[in-house]
C-alpha cells in the first residue's frame, strides 16, 4: 500500500498506524533497529523533530521504504529511476 505524506504530522500518523497494523509496541519496533521506545514515540508524535537516520531506521523496522516523485507530474505505477 502507498501512503501520501506531505507533512511531518502525516508521516507520524502513518508510521504509528503501520506499527499498530503489525501489532508491534513502540519498544518492540525500536528494538528491531536499535532505537529506544522514546525515540519511536517522538517520531510518531513529532516526526519533524526526528533525524533522518532515525526516520530511516524506523522505516526499516516497519518494512517501509521512501519513494519520492515530482508532484507536478504525478506518479506512474512501476516507475523506475
Amino acid at each position: 500500500m502507498d501512503y501520501l505524506v506531505r507533512t511531518p504530522q502525516q508521516l507520524g500518523a502513518v508510521l504509528r498506524g503501520r506499527r499498530r497494523e503489525k501489532r508491534l509496541t513502540q519498544a518492540a519496533t525500536g528494538a528491531k533497529v536499535g532505537l529506544r521506545q522514546n525515540a519511536v514515540s517522538v517520531i510518531e508524535a513529532q516526526a519533524g523533530r526526528s533525524t533522518v537516520v532515525r526516520l530511516f531506521k524506523l522505516l526499516s523496522a516497519l518494512d517501509l521504504e521512501l519513494s519520492l516523485h515530482d508532484k507536478r507530474i504525478g506518479r506512474a505505477k512501476g516507475q523506475e529511476w
